[in-house]
């Protein structure tokens, strides 16, 4: 190999440096290092050597320093020179000196630069991927766009502008979403993960931060810091709950996240494929924010256990299944909002005297079966015979043949007192 295919391989460097965005100190250090460790391979030591390396220009230049020794005293030709092989060079030369020539790498020989090769190539691809986790690791939490590339059944694989390659797994994608090859995507940086050196950027369309995102990017009160998200629930491409606070009184955080008739909310409920969202305000009154995290139901009373994070909350009859919400939704939403485990009950302002609460038949009944009667808000055994049976089976979640057998219980209670 000549000489101008070593500039070549340094030019070819030069390039990848543009592409991949590592500056010029990297890339020289890189070069030098390439050279030095072929150098050291062939004679043992590179300490006396200068490598100079301007990829700007394509310049390289390797300068060797010898001690100038006797004629019959030369041991180590890497590191010493003769005296007569030194007046060569310079008639003024004596024992003792250093002498500096320079020396081509294209003279060391086909493996030397078989060597160098293989070097420049592995720390490039080295380089190549410390730059990639790197860069993604300070945007982990941000949100990206990439390009679809190839769709597979458990991921996706984007390409961002630089081509570098993201992951979006179908765990990570709302269950509504559909993308085409060439369609451009929208999702945060959950992860990056860098097992044997082999980087992967994992992307999130359900994650809350990916919520929490669009918001900001929305309404500009939010990225100005005059409104805070507090807490962010989410069942990706159901519904989610944030509560919001405003540190300026005369903003009011709800209103300025809905935007002028719903136009900043629907910007971020299509991006979510039609996510429905409830923005409520935020208060440190935990009564009142559970009470508004179960909006749009309506509370007659809240008794709250705040060391067991417990809160039983009590409802007119027709209020309890807003409060739980279609498939247990609300509730479900409201207790990942507030931190607590809610308990619906209906309010009863005037106790049947006759009847009994569903926790003096745990001798009969198994207690999940009652805590699942109690999650729907029947806490006395009337209610239960008041509901229809129908709403028994699907919205507690009971086999068939266990509501028939409850129901022939509760009859028999009472039959008996009659």
């Amino acid at each position: 190999m000549a000489k101008k295919e070593v500039i070549s391989m340094i030019d070819t460097f030069s390039e990848f440096k543009e592409l991949k965005n590592i500056d010029r100190s990297t890339m020289i250090s890189v070069l030098e290092d390439s050279f030095r460790n072929v150098i050291a391979k062939m004679f043992g030591t590179d300490e006396n050597y200068d490598v100079i390396i301007n990829p700007d220009k394509g310049d390289l230049e390797i300068w060797r320093n010898r001690t100038v020794v006797e004629d019959d005293q030369l041991e180590d030709p890497n590191i010493e020179i003769s005296l007569s092989d030194a007046k060569k060079i310079d008639s003024d030369f004596e024992v003792g000196e250093d002498v500096t020539d320079e020396v081509f790498f294209e003279d060391f020989g086909r493996r030397a630069i078989l060597n160098l090769r293989q070097t420049l190539s592995s720390k490039i691809l080295e380089l190549q991927k410390d730059s990639l986790y790197n860069k993604y690791s300070e945007k982990v939490g941000e949100i990206v766009s990439g390009e679809v590339y190839q769709i597979w059944k458990k991921e996706i694989l984007l390409l961002d502008d630089e081509k570098e390659e993201l992951l979006l797994p179908k765990t990570e994608q709302i269950p509504s979403d559909f993308f085409r090859k060439g369609e451009h995507v929208r999702a945060v940086v959950a992860r990056v993960e860098n097992k044997n050196n082999n980087p992967k950027i994992i992307l999130s369309r359900t994650s809350p931060v990916f919520l929490e995102r669009l918001f900001e990017l929305e309404v500009p009160e939010i990225n100005d810091g005059l409104i805070t998200i507090k807490s962010i629930a989410r069942i990706p491409g159901e519904r989610a709950k944030v509560a919001v606070e405003s540190y300026d009184d005369r903003i009011d955080p709800v209103g300025a996240c809905v935007g002028m008739k719903g136009s900043r909310i629907h910007g971020i409920v299509r991006e979510l494929r039609n996510e429905n969202i409830d923005i409520i305000n935020y208060t440190s009154n935990m009564n009142l924010y559970i009470q508004r995290a179960l909006s749009p139901a309506k509370i007659n009373n809240i008794k709250l256990d705040e060391e067991a994070k417990r809160a039983e909350v009590f409802l007119r009859p027709e209020e309890v299944s807003l409060a739980i919400g279609k498939g247990g939704l609300n509730i479900k939403l409201a207790s990942m909002l507030t931190g607590y485990v809610i308990d619906v009950y209906r309010d009863i302002d005037d106790f049947d005297e006759e009847d009994i609460y569903l926790d003096e038949f745990r001798d009969e009944i198994d207690g999940w079966v009652i805590d699942q009667l109690k999650s729907i808000g029947c806490v006395t055994a009337k209610n239960v015979l008041a509901t229809d049976r129908d709403k028994l089976i699907n919205e507690a979640d009971l086999e068939e043949s266990t509501v028939d057998e409850i129901l022939a219980i509760f009859r028999a209670e009472f039959e008996d007192e009659e």
